[in-house]
């Protein structure tokens, strides 16, 4: 059974029969319009993106399959939540808070790579690589959403597989950001404070010692780091 493969970057929901995919398609004798619309459907959700495609033919039967190259789910929801990076410690710090519409679209995009038989499955995956970054859902903790999934809560709406926010619903989102943002900030303060008292309490001291002394007061890392000096490597 001989295997035929065409690649291609496609932008997401816009693949066409025009170059570069028709013309790569034609000679395989493959049904380019029911590939088009195959492309299309799994890469909706990547409006605006650039997507590598690959379409596998078998030149006996002209069946095929499609692949989709994505980023890191992480990556993904970075992009979702609108933020740079996840939370240094995901326990304790939460920098943004996903609707589940969002979720169920990261688990479209990622549903070629991801474990789950089913939505709802899938949808529970990326709320935990969520849970490792401190990304809240639907208000509440990531390992909080995981439970409410189970339970059946959010059934109706992984069902409808709608994947869009309202523009009310986009603005509750960033208003949200911005609060957490502040939450961040305002721990950080207290943390800096903190870490200060103890640089000078312990001044002159050994620079392993201070830094312990930090860690064990619950200081983040990322603290740590900004305010005690690096140790000296031997």
């Amino acid at each position: 059974m001989a295997k035929q493969s065409v690649d291609a970057l496609i932008e997401g929901g816009k693949a066409t029969a025009a170059p570069p995919l028709g013309p790569a398609l034609g000679p395989t004798g493959v049904n380019i319009g029911l590939v088009v619309a195959e492309i299309n459907k799994k890469t909706g959700d990547f409006k605006g993106m650039k997507v590598p495609v690959k379409v596998t033919i078998d030149t006996e039967t002209k069946e095929f399959e499609i692949s989709i190259g994505t980023p890191p789910a992480a990556q993904l929801i970075k992009k979702e939540a609108g933020v740079k990076s996840g939370a240094a410690n995901p326990l304790t710090e939460k920098v943004a808070d996903l609707l589940i519409e969002q979720i169920i679209k990261v688990s479209n995009m990622k549903q070629d790579s991801l474990l789950g038989n089913d939505t709802k499955a899938r949808v529970r995956e990326i709320v935990g690589t969520c849970q490792s970054m401190g990304i809240m859902v639907e208000g509440m903790s990531a390992a909080d959403a995981l439970v409410a999934i189970a339970e059946g809560k959010f059934d109706a709406k992984i069902a409808s597989g709608k994947t869009e926010l309202t523009a009310e619903e986009l603005k509750h989102q960033e208003e949200e950001k911005i609060r957490l943002a502040g939450e961040l900030a305002e721990k950080k303060k207290v943390f800096v404070a903190e870490g200060n008292t103890i640089l000078k309490l312990m001044e002159g001291k050994d620079v392993k010692k201070i830094r312990q002394k930090m860690t064990e007061s619950g200081i983040p890392m990322t603290v740590v780091n900004e305010l005690a000096p690096a140790e000296e490597k031997k």
